[in-house]
């Protein structure tokens, strides 16, 4: 407390910073409870989308098998080295309560039998399939790597978002509160000071 200066317009200006302190409390408050709802609120999409996932990587798997045993080896390579396609992407900043979250921004990729650049009608039902199935698993695991990223984001926003918090609430308002106290406790001091002086000379004019 040595260098502060117990004026008054120091104890105003504290009482201002701390007013200022407990609003901005409040913001951040707010604001993180914004964040941990937009977090729970995508950490059930993403959990659902794992759970696709999981489903259509066995369903296109398993497809695949079958169409190993139901097609010829130089048939499947030729679907193989016909089927791969280059997958032109975007990135699209998104905000959500300030926070920059990167989203991936990809065409539709399943495409129709016909639009394949195979025969679909000398391939097995399962090869079919199983191509459908593996376009699908690429959109699902796209959609839910953009809920990943937004968790991750969000998870980071709202701990630099508490210990904000928690440096105001812990920190500062408790030091400008010390401030406040003894500004006023050296201005009382002096006050009682100054009467007492004020009746000693009081005291000597009437003697």
């Amino acid at each position: 407390m040595e260098n502060i200066s117990p004026t008054r317009m120091n104890l105003l200006s504290r009482r201002k910073q701390i007013a200022l302190a407990l609003q901005g409390i409040e913001l951040l408050k707010r604001k993180r409870d914004a964040l941990v709802n937009n977090f729970f609120k995508v950490a059930r999409i993403a959990s659902r989308s794992r759970r696709e996932l999981e489903s259509l990587a066995f369903q296109a798997y398993k497809n695949l098998a079958l169409s190993k045993a139901f097609t010829r080896p130089e048939e499947l390579r030729v679907v193989e080295i016909s089927s791969s396609r280059e997958i032109l992407s975007e990135i699209e900043i998104k905000s959500i309560w300030g926070v920059k979250v990167p989203e991936i921004k990809t065409p539709f990729l399943r495409r129709e039998p016909w639009e394949r650049d195979w025969n679909p009608h000398l391939q097995s039902i399962y090869t079919l399939k199983a191509s459908e199935g593996f376009e699908h698993l690429m959109e699902s695991l796209i959609s839910l790597a953009n809920e990943e990223i937004k968790i991750e984001r969000l998870g980071e926003e709202i701990k630099k978002t508490t210990r904000r918090v928690n440096a105001l609430e812990q920190v500062v308002v408790p030091q400008l509160r010390n401030e406040i106290l003894f500004i006023k406790s050296v201005l009382e001091e002096r006050e009682r000071e100054d009467i007492f002086r004020l009746k000693r000379l009081k005291k000597k004019r009437q003697g």
